[in-house]
This record gives structure tokens, C-alpha cells and sequence, in this order.
């Protein structure tokens, strides 16, 4: 009997297995027949979706300028160490720009896209080479202003390379296309003082007849701006008179830049020029504050 029963097991072992191989298709088929239905249905739920991520988050009574996307763009210490080193009014590479904000080219390149695309800056291509400059001096100012409102500076190196730097920079620097720091505040202080610049930040006729030995090109710019400085917190000259005076000062060697920064020098016969104007007091208080920056 047992042997019987034996004898029985094995044709019954091969009739189960073959059933679950056949019900294993079935659902298999079931499946593969299941999943284009379900990629049909979810196709249109994923274009609706994608579509609905594209709309802005809520909608506002009237069109307000986008100012949190343009103070987006200038939220990074990268972006904002290359709009400072833009605001010298020069073309800059992107390599150079990467070099000054200490970051690879590939991503200096990302974040002149950035500033680009917010209408910050600009691509300048000649020939094969492409070069950045700040979008024009609205910017600029901007910019500028933004730094006088800044409670602290990107930080910087303790060594004495960095320490001089600083110092060249608060003694005299340009702010996009005029003269700033020490030097661009006492010279337009000196030049209220002795009448040749009105209180509206115009010429009078005796600074017109100055800047006409100077060597200012007529018609004069007779009209400047008050520019607030970001570390002297008082007024430098801008508008068309400082950039006009600014230029007038490089073309004659008054000024010099100092390396690929923003620092500029006033020269010996800057000092010369100043001294045979009657501005001395402008070296005066240059000296001073240049010899208690020494000593602090």
C-alpha cells in the first residue's frame, strides 16, 4: 500500500507544479495588461501637474516690480564680491571675476548667469573673448547703496597683504566711474568749501573756470550728484560732473589704479595739481586719516 502511495506522489507533484506555473502566467499577464492602462491614466495627471508647478504661487492686485528676485540675485557673498569688483566701471573676465571671488570658473560662470539674468550685469563678447561690466550706473548706484546699508564686510584674510589692501580702499577707490572713499569725499568737501561747487551739487563760475585749467573738455558737465559713500557715510561726487572730473584726473596722471582692484593712488603731481588749487586741506585730511589707520 505504501508503495502505491508512493508510486501516486510523484504524478500528483508534477500536476501541482504545472498549475501554479499556469496561474503565475495568468497573473503576469494580468499585469503587463494592467500597466499601460495605468501609464495612460497617469500620463495626463503628470502634464497637469507640471503644468500647475509652472504657476506662480498666489497672484497680486497689480504688476509690483520683482524687487525680491533682483535682491535674490545679490544674496550671495560670491555674486556680491564680483559686483564689487565690477563696480571699478572695467571689463572683467569671468576667470578673473572667479579669481577675485575665489571660486572655480565653471562657477563664477553659474553666477554671472544669475546677475546676468536679473539685469545686473553684462556680456560684452569681442571676438573670440567675452568680457562682464555692471549694467550701467543706475546699478552702480544701487549697489553702493546697498553697501552703505550693510552692518558688516565679507571677511578676509588676517595678513598683512589683506590689512593694506583694506586700507588702499578706504583711503581712495573708484565707485563705478567717479572717485570715492577719503580721497572723493574731501576733494568735493574742499571744492564746496572754496565755492567752486554749489549746495545742488553744480558748478559755479569759479570751479567752471577750474576745471577748465584742469583741462575739461567743453561743454562742461556742470551738474553733479550726490553719491553716498559706503564707508565714509558722507557724500562723494557722482552723475556726469563726477565721472567727467573722475576722467580728468586718470588722464592726467592725478589718480593712479593699483592693481586689478578698486584702490587707486593720488600721485605726486595729483598732490602738485591739488596744492597750486588751493586744496591742500584735501591732503591734510588724507594724511590724517591714513596716519590714525597706521597707528590703530
Amino acid at each position: 500500500m505504501f508503495k502505491r502511495l508512493k508510486n501516486m506522489t510523484y504524478p500528483l507533484g508534477i500536476f501541482i507544479c504545472a498549475a501554479a506555473l499556469v496561474l503565475a502566467a495568468g497573473c503576469s499577464d494580468e499585469q503587463k495588461t494592467a500597466q499601460p492602462e495605468q501609464a495612460a491614466q497617469t500620463e495626463p495627471a503628470r502634464a497637469h501637474t507640471g503644468r500647475m508647478s509652472q504657476l506662480p504661487d498666489r497672484l497680486f492686485p497689480e504688476a509690483v516690480p520683482d524687487v525680491a528676485g533682483t535682491a535674490a540675485a545679490l544674496a550671495d557673498p560670491s555674486r556680491a564680491a564680483m559686483c564689487a569688483a565690477l563696480m571699478d566701471g572695467r571689463a572683467w573676465t569671468v576667470g578673473e571675476l572667479g579669481s577675485y571671488a575665489g571660486v572655480a570658473r565653471s562657477t563664477a560662470s553659474e553666477h554671472v548667469d544669475v546677475l546676468a539674468a536679473r539685469g545686473l550685469a553684462t556680456r560684452v563678447r569681442q571676438g573670440r573673448h567675452c568680457y562682464i561690466t555692471l549694467s550701467g550706473p543706475e546699478t552702480a548706484r544701487v549697489i553702493e547703496a546697498l553697501g552703505v546699508m550693510a552692518a558688516s564686510v565679507l571677511p578676509t584674510a588676517r595678513s598683512l597683504n589683506a590689512w593694506t589692501a583694506n586700507r588702499r580702499l578706504l583711503a581712495a577707490r573708484t565707485c563705478y566711474r567717479h572717485l570715492a572713499g577719503r580721497l572723493g569725499v574731501s576733494l568735493v568737501e574742499q571744492l564746496q568749501e572754496h565755492g567752486h561747487l554749489d549746495p545742488s551739487w553744480g558748478l559755479t563760475d569759479s570751479g567752471k573756470d577750474l576745471l577748465a585749467t584742469w583741462g575739461m573738455e567743453k561743454p562742461l558737465h556742470t551738474r553733479g550728484e550726490a553719491c553716498m559713500d559706503s564707508t565714509e557715510r558722507r557724500f562723494h561726487l557722482g552723475g556726469p560732473l563726477g565721472t567727467a572730473l573722475t576722467r580728468v584726473l586718470f588722464d592726467r596722471a592725478w589718480i593712479a589704479r593699483i592693481g586689478r582692484t578698486r584702490a587707486v593712488k593720488l600721485t605726486e603731481a595729483g598732490r602738485e595739481a591739488l596744492t597750486q588749487a588751493g586744496l591742500e586741506g584735501v591732503l591734510t585730511l588724507l594724511d590724517e586719516t591714513t596716519s590714525n589707520d597706521a597707528v590703530g
